[in-house]
């Protein structure tokens, strides 16, 4: 230990004869110390003296430089696979008694020597040495990656990792081990034999559905050991059985695609449950029975493409939009329409109004629907009268002139997304036919698509769109974007580019805004390990939104039982975490109080099984030994912890490892020195007081 300074160390001497020169002037002549004795008042002076001396020293920002030295005891990290695979098989009360002793045994003993982390993972990782094998789903890798976080550069000896091998979730546990710089001994658990075993492996089926419709379900059925016998798959609802097929199996190795088709009988979320019904002797039922849910939609989105006379782009569009089934067209010329436009959710007007065709009727109808509205400008179109409907855009031409023009996407363009592929292949389509003259767009327009005429990249817009009065209105400004159908397939192949367009374009147009003040927004099925989770947003009544009222959530399953949750407020809205529920059906129903007004919403969501864990019994050995190897460690079987905890034990390379500091410190901070100084001066006030100074 010793003393740094920042100054030169030579300075001490004007401190030191700072402090004398303050004591000799404070007692040459002290007539209130006049009687007292020459040794006193030297005592006195001397604490004067130590005090301002080193007062003075401080003001040179000495440093107190000391080594010491630190040891750390090598840490050894145990982990257990908590996931339901390992306890699946026959042996499951092994793992469930006998082998948690000799593991916790495996703990206290490593612990005696180590420091000893014990870790669990399943789907998550977590420092515990709770064991009871309940994980839904196996991530080896996010164990790596966590020791990786946790104890990179530390003094690790070793990780003993046990589990079967098996995982479901993450990445190859090899290519996450790969950057750990400790050796990994595993303990191989689970069964690598091949059990009688049924396996209902999965179900593909679509998100949504349509109400009159017939839907598929394709179904993939596993069994091992079960030649010669036969399973029954049954698809079943709320309504009773729907398919039913028998299976006969005959190979031992057996594997089968089962197509479905079954009818959209009922609007909403329905589930349906796939099962196999079991065989003599099978290992396990679990992994015979899987729940899906699909969202039965009431109907299609309606749009109609009505034409003032027929026209390429007509065909063009509708077979665009068709190529999504979300999305049922009707064409029509003018002349023949009969229903109002409230009975589609978008219209597509093909150069109306007309100049050849009475449109006063049709004309009213345009300013009163509230149906959203797409123009399409061409030589036919009446502008005088187009220019009367507020579309965001109003063109004075010469309806004999036209140009040739070719589409300029607006860099700032943000309504809707567009591929790389799209934005890349707009500049090298086809050239349409736009009305010659000027293009005045409304300050509320908003311009996707620009004109360039020539080499003339210019102002006018090809395409914008428009809201006023809760409509949206969209306005291509030429015709034959049939051109553009036939230039992308000239292009690149296919049509691609150009169902991507008009499906964005009719997505965007057709999708209703939600105008309600309060909204809650959450998933319609969750499995049992997933968090339930909710947001909500509040508007005041000028559309602004709002935290400040408390919103609560009544959350009931089917059997009439009520969760109470609070939502939690963020920066400027509400989100509420309800946590794991049991598998079932529930009904929620939030409500909240802005001002005089009671805001409600409800709905409805489903919690069903996971069963991945279920799905493969055979435990990877291989998998359990390559990691051990590749990282320099060793692979044991459950009978071998004893065997595990010696080797450990026995290994010369970890050690302690001893690391040597040195620390500075401000002798300022010091308290010492400060209650020195407090002495010092204390002793030297009561000895003049004494003496009768003051």
């Amino acid at each position: 230990m010793s003393l740094v300074f920042e100054y030169p160390s030579w300075f001490i001497i004007f401190c030191l004869a700072l402090g004398g020169l303050y004591a000799w002037v404070l007692y040459r002549q002290d007539k209130m110390l006049e009687g007292v004795s020459k040794g006193v008042i030297y005592l006195l002076a001397t604490f004067r003296f130590i005090a301002v001396s080193i007062i003075a020293i401080l003001l040179l920002t000495p440093l107190l430089k000391s080594n010491f030295r630190e040891v750390e005891k090598p840490i050894v990290v145990v982990a257990q696979d908590n996931s339901e695979s390992i306890t699946i098989n026959k042996d499951s009360a092994f793992y469930k008694n006998e082998y948690q002793e000799a593991y916790k045994k495996l703990q206290k003993d490593l612990s005696d020597k180590y420091e000893l982390t014990s870790f669990t993972f399943s789907e998550q990782t977590a420092i515990s040495d709770e064991v009871i094998f309940n994980g839904k789903q196996t991530d080896i890798s996010s164990l790596f990656d966590e020791l990786d976080n946790l104890y990179n550069n530390r003094n690790v000896g070793a990780v003993v990792i046990a589990s079967d091998g098996l995982y479901n979730k993450g990445k190859n546990p090899l290519y996450s081990a790969s950057k750990l710089k400790f050796p990994i001994y595993t303990v191989a658990l689970g069964d690598t034999n091949v059990h009688k075993d049924v396996i209902l492996a999965k179900v593909n089926h679509n998100r949504y559905a349509y109400l009159g419709n017939t839907f598929p379900l394709e179904v993939i059925v596993d069994a091992r050991q079960c030649k010669g016998k036969t399973t029954k798959l049954t698809v079943s609802n709320n309504d009773g059985t729907l398919f039913q097929k028998d299976l006969n199996i005959n190979t031992n190795q057996f594997n089968t695609t089962v197509p479905i088709l079954l009818e959209a009988k009922k609007v909403g979320l329905q589930k349906f449950t796939i099962e196999l019904s079991s065989v003599d002797g099978e290992i396990s039922y679990s992994n015979n029975r899987l729940d899906v849910f699909i969202e039965i939609l009431d109907a299609r989105q309606k749009v109609l493409i009505l034409a003032n006379t027929p026209h390429p782009d007509v065909a063009a569009i509708r077979r665009a939009i068709e190529v999504n089934d979300n999305y049922e067209v009707e064409t029509m010329l003018v002349e023949k329409l009969e229903k109002k436009f409230d009975a589609y959710n978008l219209v597509i007007l093909h150069q109306l109004p007309s100049v050849k065709t009475e449109s006063r009727n049709l004309i009213n109808e345009m300013k009163n629907s509230k149906v959203p509205l797409l123009y399409i400008v061409g030589q036919q179109t009446d502008l005088s009268q187009f220019n009367s409907l507020e579309t965001g855009l109003k063109i004075s031409s010469n309806r004999s002139n036209v140009n040739q023009v070719v589409a300029v996407l607006e860099k700032n363009y943000s309504l809707f997304t567009l591929s790389d592929k799209l934005q890349k292949a707009l500049g090298k389509l086809p050239p349409l036919v736009a009305p010659f003259g000027d293009f005045k767009t409304s300050m509320a327009a908003n311009v996707m698509l620009y004109q360039k005429i020539g080499l003339v990249e210019t102002e006018q817009p090809l395409l914008l769109f428009n809201e006023q009065n809760e409509r949206k209105t969209g306005v291509l400004a030429a015709e034959g974007i049939w051109k553009w159908g036939m230039g992308d397939y000239s292009l690149n192949g296919n049509h691609e580019v150009f169902n991507e367009l008009m499906s964005k374009l009719v997505q965007f147009m057709s999708v209703k805004t939600d105008k309600s003040l309060f909204r809650v927004t959450g998933k319609n099925h969750y499995f049992e390990n997933e968090p339930i989770l909710f947001d909500a947003e509040l508007y005041n009544e000028a559309y602004e939104l709002i935290n400040e009222p408390e919103v609560n959530m009544r959350i009931m399953n089917s059997e009439g039982k009520t969760y109470t949750f609070t939502f939690s407020r963020t920066a400027d809205a509400y989100r509420l975490n309800a946590g794991n529920l049991p598998v079932g059906d529930y009904r929620y129903e939030a409500n909240v109080k802005s001002g005089d007004k009671v805001h409600s919403q409800g709905g409805s969501f489903s919690v069903s099984a996971l069963q991945v864990e279920s799905t493969n019994t055979v435990a990877d050995h291989q998998l359990m030994y390559s990691l051990a190897n590749q990282t320099g460690g060793q692979m044991y079987y459950p009978n071998q912890l004893e065997q595990l905890t010696q080797d450990i034990l026995n290994r010369e390379d970890i050690k302690p490892v001893i690391y040597n500091h040195k620390r500075l410190d401000d002798v300022i901070h010091k308290k010492w020195i400060f209650f020195l100084i407090l002495v010092l001066i204390a002793l030297e006030w009561f000895l003049r007081k004494r003496n009768g100074a003051y």
